[in-house]
């Protein structure tokens, strides 16, 4: 049975959808059959970021509404063998998202792949309860600033609270905290959390820390996942978190730094 993993957070312009773009690759390359889902609908930026735009021609709205089917809708990677897009709809608005329909849409997506990956839309509205709802499991992402530290706390509320298994008294919804554009000298100069005040403050299992870093931005821009760049250290990063996620202890990078601390025994 297909895991569904929901990558979420309660503010924009944290990194959900090139998290979302990379993890994804990143299952994708271990062998697993992936495919990652679009919910920003009226936006869409996923499809740029894996570089398929123009290969777009129905999208996740068109299946739900039946007028495409989830065959026509996928969009396979160029790059990477098992892994496939599904795009969201630029001329719809997140009401066009329907419980009924995601769950359709899912149910048949489960019998075909291993992994399901949600993007969610930024912030605590209709269509981030779509993407969140159905989950198995959590990525929430979080910059090491207070306003999107307090934003990931309300997003994890709502994990326990307006979700499926909440809903249906099921076993809850497995939480993982992912820290992105970390820069430890603006740690140390007081201009950023720590990534153990983020972990105390938020207090769900630790996944990773994915540093500051030009390449993930030359990445997005040349729609190409950050995962597939080998000389990228965010790129090997999203790598590494892709290993913690299957239960594996992928060797610490950096030997005297902060990671080591991190996920020393």
């Amino acid at each position: 049975m297909a895991k569904i993993i929901v990558v979420t957070s309660g503010k924009g312009g944290v990194g959900k959808t090139t998290t979302s773009a990379a993890f994804a690759t990143g299952l994708a390359l271990r062998g697993y059959q992936t495919v990652v889902i679009d919910f920003d609908v009226g936006l869409r930026n996923l499809d740029l970021v894996m570089g398929c735009e123009r290969r777009v021609v129905y999208d996740f709205i068109n299946v739900i509404n039946g007028e495409g089917n989830l065959n026509q809708a996928l969009i396979k990677d160029k790059r990477v063998e098992n892994l496939f897009i599904l795009p969201a709809s630029q001329t719809r608005d997140k009401d066009a998202l329907s419980l009924k329909g995601v769950l359709k849409v899912l149910e048949t997506l489960r019998k075909r792949f291993e992994f399901i990956v949600c993007d969610s839309p930024a912030g605590i509205e209709h269509g981030a309860i779509m993407a969140m709802y159905f989950a198995d499991e959590a990525i929430v992402v979080t910059n090491p600033e207070v306003s999107s530290v307090r934003d990931s706390d309300r997003i994890i509320g709502m994990l326990s609270s307006k979700t499926r298994r909440a809903v249906q008294n099921l076993p809850a919804i497995k939480e993982h905290l992912l820290v992105t554009r970390y820069a430890p000298k603006r740690v140390t100069s007081g201009d950023m959390l720590s990534v153990e005040d983020v972990q105390e403050i938020l207090a769900i299992p630790f996944l990773g820390v994915i540093p500051e870093s030009k390449s993930v931005l030359q990445a997005s821009n040349s729609g190409i996942p950050v995962t597939l760049d080998k000389k990228s250290d965010a790129g090997q990063a999203y790598l590494d978190v892709v290993a913690r996620f299957l239960g594996e202890e992928p060797p610490v990078r950096e030997k005297k730094g902060f990671l080591t601390r991190l996920f020393k025994n």
